[in-house]
């Protein structure tokens, strides 16, 4: 399947399962491995504490972030870098082909980024990144937009809005990417276009 690209000049990707693989089952197990007794980073229940949500829209920093696991995990030992890698091992890579796809997209129109994520995950993607490809991950968009910059987080219908507003898009002339449903959902409430990648779908085939 591909994307309708008529009338559209800009192309607004999300980052986990469309351009980096995720495995959120990794982290899961790690924090297991630190102290959870499982009912509080369960598979029904990943993430649910506020404490995840608080560091994605960037109320809380790195720091108050790793203090306040210690405490959902009842282990005060813990290490700031064992949460960081626990947290952290569900972050895979970015495969070159995407790469490539995006930069074959930038020549043709402004391609930008707006991700869930936060800043333990995203300085040490930046920085892998650099090493892997040799060039900087944000030279590949006209602009990124995280979650924990902005404030806002998808599927709010506000941080479209925030994303429109401060990239400058026509919402009528821009195709956003993403693989859940529900952000596909709020990002046409917002005016974009959009194309769900469901499972089993490749970014790269899309063009």
């Amino acid at each position: 399947m591909k994307a309708d690209l008529s009338n559209i000049k800009n192309i607004i990707f999300d980052l986990g399962r469309v351009l980096l693989n995720l495995d959120f089952d990794a982290s899961i197990k790690a924090f297991k491995k630190l102290g959870s007794d499982g009912e509080v980073l369960d598979h029904k229940n990943a993430y649910a504490d506020p404490i995840f949500y608080n560091l994605e829209v960037g109320k809380i920093t790195p720091a108050e972030f790793r203090s306040g696991i210690r405490k959902l995990l009842q282990n005060e030992q813990l290490t700031g870098q064992q949460i960081d890698e626990a947290w952290y091992a569900m972050i895979l890579d970015i495969p070159a082909h995407r790469v490539k796809k995006v930069q074959e997209l930038s020549k043709k129109y402004k391609v930008y980024l707006f991700s869930n994520t936060n800043q333990i995950h995203i300085d040490r993607l930046l920085a892998e990144f650099k090493e892997d490809h040799g060039i900087d991950f944000p030279s590949l968009f006209t602009r990124a937009y995280y979650s924990h910059e902005i404030h806002d987080r998808k599927p709010e219908v506000s941080s479209y809005e925030k994303v429109i507003k401060l990239s400058g898009v026509n919402p009528e002339e821009t195709l956003f990417i993403d693989d859940l449903e529900k952000n596909i959902d709020a990002a046409q409430k917002a005016g974009l276009k959009t194309f769900w990648l469901r499972n089993g779908m490749e970014m790269t085939e899309l063009f």
